[in-house]
């Protein structure tokens, strides 16, 4: 399927798992005319099934959700990169879109998403022009991390020479983990660095990534941590933006996260927005039940009444989507299990014989 924006569409007959198109692609607004019929094997097997009234259903439990902590949400788009999704979840409340690479990003914008935020660095000078070029329009908004100096001086660098200004967010990590600044030390080089392109690199907040902790006392500690230094940061003028932007939370622990943001600029008197960057790690909560295994299920009995509260919030995320395939043959561990139920059956009515 091509997407040019929300209201054009094609498909063509070189889409996975679709029917047969006729021509060389038709306007998504006729699909309806070809009359596929899933159960009648009209369409290529194995295909993704989306049901939209559990889509429209989701999409209203996570904005239920995020105001009832007060939060705003910028839902991953990685997994789906679906502008028809972006754009209902936009519509919904959503703040904007989170995605991985400049690719995505460049994707999405010519789906219509006119806020990103890039939960990754910006590296390479590709990568970097791609972005640069979007930010010629003065509507769209965009938001990188950085966790070392010399990532922000490759960025201010290169925006410098092209005249634009780079929205970032300084990433906190933990030890052992796989991002962010790790120490007091490298935080500071971070901002130091900023320093050195005042009219290029905007500080505009924090953000970290908590997936890779395993207790809910040190989720918590981290996060208070983190709302510790963006206030510091707001009262010694480092963060440019106002409102600042406080970013994270994945799936096992959003209730905890959500439920203990809660901070003013103590400088500015104004309340700062809590942003909640992904209710779900892979990625969207409108097309993937994976939020409601972390909140509902999984991670109940682990991030406290705030998870067990979102499980029963307008009864909880539903599956949307389902997948349809055609099975040749049964694996060979399922072989011998039926033949050994099946023997066991035989040895059965042999004991039974008079």
């Amino acid at each position: 399927m091509k997407v040019t924006n929300y209201q054009s569409a094609t498909i063509d007959p070189f889409g996975k798992g679709l029917g047969m198109v006729p021509g060389t692609s038709i306007q998504l607004a006729d699909a309806a005319r070809l009359e596929w019929n899933l159960l009648d094997e009209d369409v290529s097997l194995p295909a993704a099934v989306l049901y939209a009234e559990r889509i429209e259903h989701n999409l209203k439990w996570m904005q239920a959700f995020v105001a009832q902590y007060g939060v705003k949400l910028a839902p991953h788009g990685k997994t789906t990169m679906a502008p028809q999704l972006f754009r209902r979840q936009l519509e919904t409340g959503a703040w904007g879109i989170t995605l991985a690479t400049a690719h995505q990003v460049r994707a999405a914008y010519r789906g219509g998403v006119q806020r990103v935020l890039l939960a990754n660095q910006l590296v390479g000078k590709r990568n970097m022009g791609m972005i640069a070029e979007l930010l010629t329009d003065p509507n769209f908004e965009f938001f990188c991390l950085v966790d070392s100096a010399d990532g922000v001086d490759q960025l201010g660098a290169f925006f410098s020479d092209v005249k634009k200004q780079l929205n970032v967010l300084i990433e906190l990590g933990v030890p052992g983990g796989r991002t962010g600044v790790r120490d007091d030390a490298q935080r500071e080089a971070v901002l130091a660095a900023i320093a050195r392109w005042p009219g290029t690199i905007h500080l505009a907040g924090v953000e970290l990534y908590e997936g890779v902790l395993q207790d809910e006392s040190k989720v918590r500690e981290f996060l208070q941590g983190a709302v510790t230094i963006t206030r510091s940061l707001v009262a010694q003028g480092k963060i440019t933006r106002k409102p600042a932007i406080l970013s994270g939370a994945g799936s096992a622990w959003v209730a905890a996260m959500s439920g203990l943001v809660d901070f003013t600029a103590s400088s500015t008197g104004r309340s700062m927005p809590r942003f909640c960057r992904s209710i779900s790690a892979k990625g969207c909560e409108a097309g993937s039940r994976s939020a409601g295994v972390g909140i509902g299920r999984g991670a109940a009995a682990t991030t406290g009444a705030g998870a067990r509260e979102a499980a029963t919030l307008m009864g909880g995320l539903v599956r949307s989507r389902h997948a349809r395939w055609l099975r040749r043959s049964a694996p060979r561990r399922h072989a011998r299990r039926a033949h050994r139920a099946a023997a066991a059956r035989g040895r059965r009515r042999r004991a039974r014989l008079p």
